[in-house]
């Protein structure tokens, strides 16, 4: 969750990270440059001279993708300067009451005498008689700390333990009583201990390890064979202490001597990554605490795309976090992370649930996460011929050795991790015939088919007869001339159509250990492409069925973001011209011939679905430890719902869809509406809805409230919605309040009779309701900013500690070395592809970094190819570069150059340009490949998109699921797209071009 924009006002210290206001959120920039009129201090962490950098008083300009470093060393100095040196009572309370720090984790000595920091000590591991109290159901996910008080172990409230049985209710909160939890068990040690703890700092990433102290206490508890033995324990704290190098006395270790020692992560240390001075990450770092201590958390960073899109986006966002929490600035207006890149979040959830995904008609529906989608059925994972223990950490236990990156993506959909489809090697409709034949569970019968080796899951083998998917609808989205990492793998391998690829496929030997290599397989996977869309694209361009869609001007709709706390309507000016449909409409007719079809031909039908583990159920529980068996090895029984996806009949009527499709279901109401582990009841909406939109007459849905237009519908997800419905608010804050015992319904009682209505969007913008589907509040007309309700309600978050957490002891956190924040560089392309290092060249050609960030000359990803955008730039794609770099190949401005690498050619323009940081090209994001686009050199075919240069890589640690908060939900969690740390050639080409 993120803060609304207006938010950014209210920070005295903002760090404008990543993000290019003025350009990618021109609308909001406004908050940002009138606060610094009331004497906000602007920092601009960029590596180019963005435009947003004439608003900073600094300007920082770290190498591009090495944030996470800089980052780190103003942790570093947090820790030494408010932590270590002295003692920040605001701090030191925010810590205890709101993260993990206190938290006890166990050490693990390893057979060669290495010790490493291992799991979260738990209340079942526990000895009997050692905590104060029994601690009742699921002790495997109530985690440990030490009281300072009583000096004995304790499970405070608020613990994933706590969210789930009866035992727990009303508390499940963050009221710690009269615990006083232990930060640090550097006084009353019992000893003090070397860890080894993982590092990647090398320029080419490789890992290492360094051996720093901690203090220790021993805690009696049970082992595997139920013996009680005695075991080391320290407390997270301690571990962020010896991880970032802050030296206190006592304890052994390889540490700094002070700033200006270059030893991890000191700021003398980061300067060597970033090429910020070490004095300046060291002023800044300090300036931004002590303004968090003097004004009560309001420091901010405001984070955008430069900091995502990397490999390693996430230990980036890790470090900042460190950096906002440790200051005690999350849950605080005008503090905290302010993220907007991604989130793409929807405020009316419930209700859009509902209807978006049909469950007011049948459950579960049916997901996938897209990264995995696209890379397997993109064919990108045959081009990985290194295996996933090239990231592995040197701490590791090599879980990953002879796997590749397409095993572990198969691994965790047969886990139930991550959704997967297409799903089995059979027909899930023939999968159910088969299930009723036997007589037995959908569930019994898959997992026999598993077993028994007649099927498997369709993600081990993406080239298999039925595995790849044959229609593709393509809604609104430029996918092929905007938003596709791999572009030219893109139209090879999924549409078999021309493309510039230039990669080799792995060889024999280095592809994986699970999936199955088919040396026939056919390009050209899908039979059929439709696109909806209101202008010609690259994307229209390949497709076989173009529906011409309403723009916003020609349809009723529904808008919201997480930049504003308001929902807004679309209105029709006009209707939709000529054969134009709007969105609604042309699914609706869809819905409806697939009825029409269906007769004789599918009829009603079993549909067996394979669910992932889900976020904010009991499922979390599901593998306490985040321990990881895989039943194919052996070790274990396939269970559904624990270590394999669950599986459900869902009984289909193919003949009933358009008339579903046009009604609100039962189920709303029936099952009710599960948001964020709620389940409300719209009881009366259901009423009111009829009243409003009128009763169906017919058909399956007769007497339920019509949804057979646009306007109906978007009724219907205002009433379904606690932001949009202050009864359903109400409600949900109810539910929590006999979970957590502490009082919420309050935040949105006073709006109780508060419905917002379509009719009340389209006089004026709608403020939202303050809702238990969000963690901020609008209560009061304060303006939004997430976890405010974590921290002044005591509602715990929704992970293992029911804190934030910067401690996580999954199996795979630990084998790619990430329990902790860590430094990891950018990718090393030359090592892991074969491409030329960066710096290197000769002539007319360099190897540069290749960052595709938003663009200035267009809106979004749209817009850019009409007549004046094109005039107000170049009039077609452009890469901008240095004026150093420019020079060194014979470019001057205006020149035409070609980006080449293994996975594409780029024809364009270059913009020579002062601003731009030697040794990196910006392709700017969306440039369509429709206009002023010649033919390359390099390939003798016309130059792609600025994805044609990038493709999808997928990290191993994204794919973890069923452990606390590391469970699915959808736009929660899953592998992210990234193409940041990719390199190209950039050659000066002939200037005469053809077309």
């Amino acid at each position: 969750d993120v803060p609304e924009s207006a938010d950014w006002f209210n920070s005295s210290y903002l760090v404008m990270w990543g993000s290019n206001v003025p350009v990618t959120r021109t609308p909001d920039a406004h908050f940002m440059t009138e606060a610094r009129y009331k004497g906000q201090k602007v920092v601009v962490v960029s590596p180019d001279y963005a435009d947003n950098t004439k608003f900073a008083d600094e300007w920082l300009h770290p190498h591009p993708g090495t944030d996470g470093a800089l980052a780190m060393a103003m942790v570093h100095v947090v820790l030494t300067e408010f932590y270590a040196r002295r003692a920040t009572p605001e701090f030191e309370q925010y810590a205890k009451k709101y993260t993990d720090l206190p938290f006890l984790v166990t050490l693990r000595t390893r057979a060669d005498g290495s010790v490493l920091p291992h799991k979260f000590v738990t209340a079942d591991m526990v000895a009997d008689g050692v905590l104060a109290e029994d601690p009742g159901e699921n002790a495997a996910s109530k985690t440990v700390l030490l009281d300072s008080v009583t000096g004995r172990p304790v499970v405070p409230n608020g613990t994933l333990g706590h969210r789930f049985g009866e035992q727990g209710a009303g508390d499940w909160n963050l009221d710690l009583g009269e615990v006083d939890p232990t930060l640090s068990l550097l006084e009353g040690r019992e000893g003090t201990v070397e860890l080894t703890l993982p590092r990647f700092d090398t320029t080419r990433g490789d890992a290492s390890t360094i051996q720093r102290g901690v203090p220790y206490r021993t805690l009696k508890v049970r082992d595997d064979d139920d013996t009680v033995v005695d075991v080391r324990v320290t407390t997270v704290l301690d571990l962020m202490m010896a991880q970032f190098g802050v030296a206190r006395e006592g304890l052994p270790g390889q540490w700094p001597t002070g700033y200006d020692d270059p030893q991890p992560y000191t700021p003398a240390w980061q300067e060597e990554h970033t090429g910020v001075p070490a004095v300046q990450a060291e002023r800044i770092g300090r300036e931004f605490a002590q303004n968090a201590l003097e004004s009560g958390g309001r420091s901010m960073i405001l984070m955008g795309a430069g900091t995502n899109h990397w490999f390693h986006s996430d230990l980036i966002y890790r470090a900042f976090l460190s950096l906002t929490i440790l200051t005690g600035t999350q849950g605080v207006n005008g503090g905290g992370w302010a993220h907007y890149v991604g989130q793409e979040k929807v405020r009316p959830l419930t209700g859009f649930q509902q209807v978006a995904m049909g469950l007011d008609w049948s459950r579960p529906p049916r997901q996938m996460i897209s990264t995995a989608f696209f890379y397997l059925h993109t064919g990108q994972w045959k081009y990985d011929a290194f295996g996933a223990d090239v990231l592995a950490s040197p701490t590791g236990e090599n879980r990953f050795a002879g796997m590749s990156t397409p095993d572990l993506v198969a691994l965790s959909a047969r886990l139930g991790w991550m959704p997967s489809f297409p799903t089995f090697s059979a027909n899930p409709l023939d999968l159910g015939d088969e299930a009723a034949a036997a007589g037995v569970s959908a569930a019994e019968h898959v997992v026999g088919r598993i077993k028994d080796g007649s099927m498997r899951f369709a993600a081990e083998d993406p080239d298999g007869p039925g595995n790849a998917p044959k229609i593709l609808t393509v809604w609104r989205s430029n996918l092929l001339g905007s938003s596709a990492k791999g572009d030219e793998y893109f139209l090879q391998h999924l549409l078999g159509t021309d493309s510039s690829l230039r990669a080799d496929q792995a060889p024999e030997g280095h592809r994986g250990r699970d999936m199955v290599w088919r040396e026939d397989a056919e390009d050209g996977k899908l039979d059929l492409l439709t696109t909806l869309d209101f202008r010609m694209t690259s994307t229209t361009l390949f497709s076989d069925l173009v529906f011409p869609a309403a723009t916003w001007y020609e349809k009723h709709d529904l808008s919201s973001t997480d930049m504003h706390p308001f929902v807004h309507s679309f209105n029709a000016a006009i209707n939709p011209p000529w054969e134009t449909k709007t969105d609604f409409e042309t699914f609706r007719l869809l819905a409806e011939k697939v009825s029409e079809l269906s007769h004789g031909h599918l009829d009603t039908r079993t549909d067996v679905v394979a669910v992932p583990l889900t976020h904010d159920t009991p499922d979390a529980l599901a593998n306490p430890g985040g321990t990881v068996s895989d039943w194919k090895d052996g070790s274990c029984e396939p269970v559904p719902g624990r270590n394999f996806p669950k599986i459900v009949a869902v009984e289909r009527d193919y003949r009933l869809l358009g008339e579903k499709f046009g009604a609100l279901g039962p189920l709303a109401e029936k099952a009710g509406m599960p948001v964020k582990g709620l389940m409300l009841k719209p009881d009366k909406e259901i009423g009111v809805l009829l009243g409003a939109n009128g009763e169906t007459r017919s058909g399956v849905g007769a007497g339920r409230p019509r949804l057979d237009t646009d306007i109906r519908m978007c009724e219907a997800i205002l009433a379904l919605s606690g932001t949009t419905n202050g009864r359903l608010a109400t409600q949900g804050f109810e539910q929590l309040e006999e979970r957590t015992g502490q009082r919420l319904a309050d935040l949105s009682s006073g709006e109780a009779g508060k419905r917002i209505t379509f009719a009340d969007t389209q006089s004026r913008p709608q403020p939202v309701i303050t809702s238990p589907e969000w963690s901020g509040s609008e209560h009061g007309g304060r303006r939004y900013s997430a976890f405010v309700i974590n921290v002044e309600r005591l509602k715990p978050w929704h992970t293992l500690t029911g804190r934030m957490q910067f401690y996580m002891d999954h199996d795979w956190m630990a084998e790619v070395g990430e329990q902790l924040p860590v430094y990891r560089p950018p990718l090393n392309m030359h090592e892991l592809y074969g491409e030329p290092v960066l710096g290197s060249g000769g002539g007319a050609e360099l190897t540069v970094r290749y960052l595709t960030p938003h663009n200035k000359w267009s809106i979004h990803s749209e817009y850019q190819d009409n007549l004046l955008m094109l005039s107000l730039s170049r009039g077609g794609p452009t890469i901008w570069m240095s004026a150093e770099d420019a020079e060194l190949i014979g470019v001057v401005d205006n020149d035409w150059v070609e980006a080449v690498n293994r996975n594409g050619v780029v024809v364009a323009r270059a913009v020579v340009s002062h601003r731009m940081p030697s040794g990196t090209v910006y392709m700017h994001h969306a440039q369509d490949r429709t206009v002023d686009v010649p033919i390359a050199e390099a390939s003798g075919k016309r130059g792609g998109i600025h994805n044609s240069a990038t493709r999808i890589l997928i990290k191993p640690s994204h794919l973890i699921g069923g452990y606390a908060h590391f469970t699915y939900a959808w736009n929660y969690i899953g592998p992210t797209g990234n193409q940041r740390d990719e390199v190209t050639v950039i050659r000066r080409r002939s200037q005469e071009v053809r077309y």
